[in-house]
Order: structure tokens, then C-alpha cells, then sequence
């Protein structure tokens, strides 16, 4: 059963309605990635997104599913989906057309029981922290509890929208206020030092890149070493 559903996170789940998720690819992928985030979806977030998926992959906040169904999964991976909104799980399910694929409906902001105990080679959480509520410090519980269901020698890795420190364009700031107004976006304080800081927290290996706007980040938990 799908956990209770926080009520602070339902206008960033909300906003993927069947029709907003028809235009989400053309809309946010290629016109706002290019002109408002300056950051590309083709030259820079999805080679980052198939250069750090695993055997055993988790994808959180899967939106249409384009990253999904472009990162060439080979028939022994395994994939699942984990997402608030049921119309992206099955649009990116659809979309990636694997079978033995699992769902899971479940608000990364609470304790993740639905995947009980299961752990991945990658977990991916793209444009997803922007579109939670809250500062940096309070966003960090998603990596609390993903990163129990991180294997040994996996990755948690993505790519997030900054916030007001970020420099934004017309175009940017339009939409930031826009989006956060209606509460699609919670980011406004989101810098690259919190985003950094909150990583730090919970894995030992983090590395942020800034592309425009967008800060792409992996982390890694520490490496156990053999005992005496």
C-alpha cells in the first residue's frame, strides 16, 4: 500500500497530469533546458544520466520517462520507478516498455517502506529536488532514505534547477516565480554550497558540477575495507 501522502509535496506531483506530460518533453526538455536553464538535455544531463546507470536501477521522480526509455537498458537490467504521481509512473513505464519492470507509489520524502529493504547499483533523481518543498537542509531526508537502498558500490546521482543565487535569465526568473508561486518548484534558496553540504552528509564521495543552471551532482557511500 502507498504511504500517506505528505501534504506539502502535492503541488509538485500534481502539476503531471496526462495532458502536462504530453507536453513536458517539448516544454521542459528542450525549450526551458535551452533558454531558460541553459543547460541541454542532449549534450549534457542525458549522457550524465547513461553514464552512471547500474545493473540494478531506481529511478525516483520519473516524469515522462525520456531518460528511461533513452539510456539503452540492456535485458539483464533491473529496473524500478518510484514516483508520487501515478500518471508519470505509467507514462514512464509505458514509455520504457520492459518487462519485470517495478512500480513503486511512494513520497521519497517519507521513510520508503514500499521498497522494503531492496538496494540498487544506481539510483537517479532527475529534476526532482527543485520541485520538493522546503530548503536544502529539509530536502536532505531524500537522501536519508535512499541511501539505505543504495548497494556498497552504487551510485545516487542527478541533476537539479538552483535557486535565486543561481543568476537567472528573464526567461529563468519568469519562471521561477511563476513555479515556486504555485508551488511546482520549491527552490528559491537551493545553492550549490546546500546542495553539496546536504550530500556531504550521508556519502563520503560527492562530486557537483554546475551546466548553466543546473547543478549535476553523484554521490557514493563509503568503501568497506577488509578488517585485520
Amino acid at each position: 500500500m502507498p504511504s500517506p501522502i505528505s501534504p506539502n509535496t502535492q503541488a509538485g506531483a500534481a502539476v503531471y497530469s496526462p495532458f502536462a506530460l504530453k507536453v513536458y518533453d517539448w516544454w521542459v526538455l528542450g525549450v526551458s533546458n535551452r533558454w531558460a536553464w541553459q543547460c541541454s538535455t542532449d549534450k549534457v544531463l542525458l549522457p550524465f544520466y547513461r553514464r552512471h546507470v547500474g545493473s540494478r536501477h531506481l529511478d525516483v521522480g520519473v516524469g515522462t520517462g525520456f531518460y528511461l526509455a533513452h539510456a539503452g537498458f540492456g535485458d539483464d537490467q533491473r529496473i524500478a520507478l518510484l514516483d508520487l504521481n501515478e500518471n508519470s509512473l505509467r507514462a514512464a513505464s509505458s514509455r520504457l516498455g520492459q518487462s519485470g519492470t517495478e512500480v513503486f507509489v511512494q513520497d521519497v520524502m517519507q521513510p520508503l517502506t514500499a521498497l522494503s529493504g531492496k538496494r540498487y547499483d544506481s539510483i537517479a533523481l532527475f529534476y526532482l529536488l527543485h520541485c520538493l518543498p522546503g530548503d536544502m537542509p529539509g530536502k536532505a531526508c531524500v537522501f536519508a532514505h535512499l541511501k539505505s537502498h543504495l548497494a556498497q558500490d552504487g551510485v545516487l546521482y542527478g541533476a537539479t534547477i538552483l535557486g535565486d543565487s543561481a543568476g537567472h535569465n528573464v526567461m529563468g526568473r519568469k519562471l521561477m516565480t511563476v513555479y515556486n508561486e504555485k508551488g511546482i518548484f520549491g527552490n528559491r534558496n537551493d545553492t550549490y554550497e546546500a546542495l553539496h553540504h546536504a550530500l556531504h552528509q550521508h556519502f563520503e564521495q560527492v562530486e557537483v558540477s554546475l551546466h548553466g543552471k543546473v547543478a549535476c551532482f553523484s554521490a557514493r557511500l563509503p568503501r568497506l575495507t577488509a578488517s585485520g
